[in-house]
């Protein structure tokens, strides 16, 4: 009935929103933009995609997906990591954005990132034949500060801009398979808050819209991929 559609609507919301932005929503209270001084912004996309998109049926395609993009899903709630959006193949998430991660958003990224390549690596590109293999990723980070706001009334999107946002896409695109790439910022706060986390210089590569940066490869150890603890509101974060 229309209790349940209420429901599963208002559920849909908190899914998708955080839940301050989703109670604005509900209770039709106009968003304000909010600056965010630091966060980590995770990006990745499927490598190959478009050749495989080519040999497909389009039910395959929206299948691999959905199956990928459920693990995903799920990594990002161990993780305390943020779903942004996917956009055909590349899955966009941010820490540090709606819970207080200032002391540990570079390393849930990295370990999420790491968690990601592995889950892709388990996930087939074709279930009805799987010896076309499982699906490979390209991941790549940075942080710095963003603005986030609500856009749009028909069918509202939570946005993220900024510099860092495009500075994060490019550290995936100039990524490699199974390989996760970040940037000289996000590697500062590695440094601080994974010292387990090997970090080597890519040194310095051609960035479009950006000239030459020094960048970063990032290998997670196995023992740092365990689920994060969850840290509660107040718990001297």
């Amino acid at each position: 009935g229309l209790a349940g559609r209420h429901s599963r609507t208002s559920r849909l919301l908190y899914d998708v929103f955080p839940r301050h932005i989703a109670d604005a929503l509900r209770d039709g209270r106009k968003v304000e933009p909010e600056h965010h001084d630091v966060v980590t912004i995770f990006f990745s996309d499927i490598v190959g995609f478009t050749d495989l998109a080519c040999t497909m049926e389009p039910h395959q395609v929206s299948s691999m997906l959905d199956r990928l993009y459920s693990q995903f899903d799920k990594l990002s709630d161990e993780m305390g990591v943020f779903k942004v959006e996917t956009i055909g193949d590349a899955y966009m998430a941010v820490a540090n954005l709606v819970e207080d991660q200032r002391t540990d958003h570079a390393r849930r990224v990295a370990v999420f990132a790491a968690r990601a390549i592995k889950a892709a690596n388990l996930t087939l590109i074709d279930e009805d034949h799987p010896s076309r293999g499982c699906v490979q990723i390209r991941a790549g980070f940075h942080s710095g500060p963003v603005v986030s706001n609500v856009v749009g009334t028909r069918n509202p999107r939570y946005c993220l801009f900024g510099d860092v946002v495009n500075t994060a896409s490019r550290m995936e695109s100039t990524s490699q398979a199974n390989r996760i790439h970040c940037s000289a910022q996000a590697a500062l706060h590695l440094r601080t808050q994974a010292p387990d986390v090997c970090l080597s210089s890519r040194g310095r590569i051609f960035i479009k819209g950006k000239g030459d940066m020094e960048t970063f490869w990032v290998e997670v150890p196995d023992s740092s991929s365990a689920p994060a603890p969850v840290v509660e509101p107040g718990d001297g974060v």
